[in-house]
């Protein structure tokens, strides 16, 4: 949930003052967590603006959820990527973990959709393909990243969703959110037992809570370049029991349906990019280097 306005603890306040860190507003908050504007400052008179992500009361004294926390600072702070959000620092206030992380000015893509939805304007194809590029190739990275021993970490995102892709307004594309992302020897992870990521944005693998692979993710990235296209994501329904049967057994959706008239090279490119959604491994992008490295300009 995205709130914008002034909603600060006065305590948590006054111990990120004392540390340089100068609470300003809510950005947005989760289950596990909040988000923060601030301002970092320093010696001289020394400011920037970044967020500050704190971990909830509740989870502070559980070991899985902080060891999953530790374990998404830790794991983003090694990637040096445009289209990955930059994570700062990792610190400890009282036993309440945060981290101070890049601030992204602007909007996220799930605020965008929404905005477009309302006004009843659709969203360009040529800007959806964009998006949906830039992600793919922060995803690129992080499917290939390595460890210190040379061996694959094995990354996936599990919850690429409009909320966690931000859009600035000098129009750069970030990803954000690793907090339930798998990785070797970093994060904890319940896979096969538990459905973890937001149900309409599902691969077909999570569903069904099998092990997955980056192609999780590009199946993710198929859903949401689909709802932009669409004006309306195709698997979602009243409750996350039916979005996730849809994400099952539906059929991948025609975005000519939803869009008459489109220009036939796009409908080209789309069918490329459309190739995400697709239930079977074998009819997937086997990598997000192949979307990533669409051109979107025909």
């Amino acid at each position: 949930m995205r709130v914008g306005k002034l909603k600060l603890v006065p305590d948590l306040s006054l111990q990120f003052d004392n540390i340089g860190i100068r609470l300003l507003r809510v950005l947005a908050e989760g289950g596990m967590g909040i988000v923060y504007e601030a301002e970092q400052r320093g010696y001289a008179g020394f400011h920037k603006r970044v967020a500050v992500k704190v971990i909830r009361d509740r989870y502070s004294a559980h070991e899985a959820f902080r060891g999953n926390f530790v374990g998404e600072a830790c794991l983003v702070a090694t990637m040096r990527q445009a289209n990955i959000v930059q994570i700062l620092q990792l610190g400890e206030l009282n036993g309440r973990l945060f981290m101070v992380m890049e601030l992204v000015e602007g909007v996220t893509l799930e605020e965008f959709i929404l905005q477009h939805r309302a006004l009843g304007i659709q969203i360009p194809v040529e800007l959806a393909a964009f998006i949906v590029s830039r992600v793919c190739r922060g995803l690129a990275y992080v499917h290939g990243k390595k460890g210190e021993d040379g061996l694959p970490l094995a990354v996936v995102h599990r919850d690429v969703n409009p909320r966690n892709i931000l859009l600035s307004h000098e129009g750069e594309v970030k990803l954000t959110d690793f907090g339930i992302a798998k990785a070797r020897s970093w994060m904890y992870s319940e896979e096969g037992t538990v459905v973890a990521g937001k149900s309409e944005y599902l691969s077909p693998e999570q569903v069904r809570k099998e092990v997955t692979d980056a192609r999780a993710d590009i199946f993710s990235c198929g859903v949401v370049l689909a709802e932009m296209i669409c004006g309306e994501n195709p698997f979602e329904a009243e409750t996350s029991v039916m979005s996730r049967r849809n994400i099952v057994q539906m059929p991948a959706p025609d975005v000519e349906h939803y869009r008459p008239g489109l220009d036939p090279r796009w409908g080209i490119l789309c069918g490329e990019l459309g190739q995400a959604p697709r239930r079977a491994f074998s009819k997937r992008f086997g990598d997000a280097v192949g979307i990533g490295a669409i051109p979107v300009q025909r």
